[in-house]
């Protein structure tokens, strides 16, 4: 019987990525998708995560957990506060959007360079890193460059525009070891990255595909 994997996504952009990663390395999951795009709306408003904007993550995931689901992942990377509930709560494999990519860059090596798109969502990214760092045992340093109107473009329908816009910060990070895509939507941008870089980028979608599986045991 095939495993069922909720994804919940607080950003359609971000739906596409993990798709195709599980049409590539896990075609046999039955995939479910929950999508909330208010909640990047209105986390967008605010510096800091609000406890009502908490409780209203930590409900859709759990009522996706309902579902007969084997696993649950995360393809938001704004809401680390209430993916901590959501992992203290609940009894399935609960997984972080960038929580395979970080382990994967800390192999590396130890300076690591990180693209984002998604302001609100970095400070949450830099602390979670620091966090698998420190289980990690590793001295390595991240560098975080924050691209403008990347993500803009995208939510206008400019894929093209966006990729250009990343590829056009990526060199500003050409002297870190490994170079991450912050978010899922990020990684429509990694083959423009690649083409102005000579180190390795990683995107989240593949790796926590992998690292689900894995979790599973599938």
């Amino acid at each position: 019987m095939s495993q069922r994997i909720v994804l919940l996504h607080a950003t359609p952009v971000a739906m596409a990525p993990v798709q195709d990663a599980f049409r590539r390395l896990w075609p046999e999951a039955e995939i479910v998708n929950l999508l909330d795009d208010g909640l990047t709306i209105d986390r967008n408003k605010t510096a800091d995560l609000s406890p009502e904007l908490s409780q209203r993550f930590v409900a859709l995931g759990k009522y996706g957990a309902s579902m007969q689901t084997d696993g649950l992942l995360i393809t938001c990377s704004a809401f680390g506060p209430a993916i901590d509930v959501l992992e203290h709560d609940l009894a399935i494999p609960v997984l972080r959007p960038n929580e395979a990519m970080f382990r994967a860059a800390l192999e590396e090596g130890k300076h690591i360079g990180m693209l984002a798109t998604f302001a609100p969502a970095v400070l949450t990214m830099e602390k979670e890193f620091e966090t698998f760092r420190a289980q990690a045992s590793s001295d390595a340093t991240l560098e975080t460059v924050v691209v403008p109107d990347a993500i803009d473009a995208l939510r206008r329908g400019d894929a093209e525009t966006h990729n250009r816009l990343i590829a056009e910060y990526a060199p500003r990070l050409k002297h870190c070891e490994v170079i991450m895509l912050a978010h899922f939507s990020t990684s429509r941008a990694r083959e423009a990255v690649e083409a102005v870089v000579d180190v390795p980028v990683l995107a989240a979608p593949d790796a926590a595909v992998q690292r689900m599986r894995v979790l599973l045991g599938a």
